[in-house]
């Protein structure tokens, strides 16, 4: 591969580690070729966005980058397949469904600014919430109380109308 191809394939790298906040590195050894189409299209749908990648390109790109991605430097070791995603939970229920069968294998990942190595990673990564669910979640808890007082006083208001219109019609 001529020198102007590789800094092409490391700049593009960079470009993408800027673009996509969480990536996951995966090992796809033993895939066949059908296997392989068939991730290919799950991660479409899903919106992440794989490359197969040299490990020496990808170790350039993560040396240029701004970011400190020393500790991946160890998993980038025989076939590796970077999984680009926006929502950093994705492709960790990708490749859970495929836990089954061992392929593909979680190598590391980089989701809401850290660091994962290690295939054990999966299940905790997978139970990971993104940004946007953890502010729903505390907007939703904290709504609840104003909730329940508004809906305590308006039951209130319509029992207490409902006794004093009994009291009302009461004969004396």
């Amino acid at each position: 591969m001529k020198k102007e191809v590789k800094d092409t394939i490391i700049t593009e790298l960079g470009e993408k580690l800027k673009a996509y906040p969480h990536f996951y590195l995966v090992d796809l050894t033993g895939l066949n070729a059908e296997a392989t189409s068939n991730l290919r299209r799950k991660c479409f749908k899903s919106e992440i966005k794989m490359v197969v990648v040299k490990n020496t390109l990808l170790h350039k790109a993560f040396e240029a980058s701004d970011v400190d991605f020393e500790p991946l430097y160890t998993s980038l070791k025989g076939t590796t397949a970077v999984m680009f995603t926006h929502t950093a939970n994705l492709p960790a229920k990708l490749i859970k469904d495929y836990e089954k069968e061992g392929i593909p294998a979680l190598k590391a990942a980089y989701a809401e600014e850290s660091i994962y190595v290690g295939a054990d990673k999966l299940a905790e990564l997978a139970a990971l919430k993104s940004k946007n669910e953890v502010i729903a979640e505390i907007v939703s808890l904290l709504q609840s109380p104003a909730k329940n007082v508004v809906s305590a006083l308006q039951s209130g208001a319509n029992t207490l109308h409902g006794v004093l219109k009994t009291l009302g019609e009461r004969p004396e």
